[in-house]
């Protein structure tokens, strides 16, 4: 049993290792195909927003809260109001809902 364990270990760091180690042999040039350079420029966009998303609607207690504050969020930023205000904001849209709905069904 131990032993598959330091196996996985060691497949897991050579995996992780290549995706780092190989673009930085291999890619030499600079990248001039447009549509490569705009897919790698919202890699890290996309990878947060996969992260991110699930969570919204997950971690409040009443999921309505979650998409609320999304849509907040959302009219927020399109509006041009910094991330931290948005954090806040609908930090401040989620207590709301969920205290409004605990004081409906008590």
């Amino acid at each position: 049993m131990t032993h598959n364990i330091y196996l996985y270990i060691l497949v897991a760091a050579a995996v992780s290792s290549l995706i780092r180690i190989l673009p930085l042999t291999l890619i030499r040039r600079k990248i001039r195909n447009p549509f490569i350079r705009s897919f790698l420029y919202y890699v890290p966009y996309v990878t947060l927003a996969v992260m991110t998303f699930p969570a919204i609607l997950a971690a409040p207690q009443v999921p309505l809260a979650g998409v609320l504050a999304l849509i907040i969020g959302v009219i927020a930023a399109w509006r041009g109001m910094n991330m931290i205000g948005i954090a806040v904001l609908c930090c401040g849209v989620v207590l709301l809902c969920e205290t409004f709905m605990r004081f409906l069904l008590s």
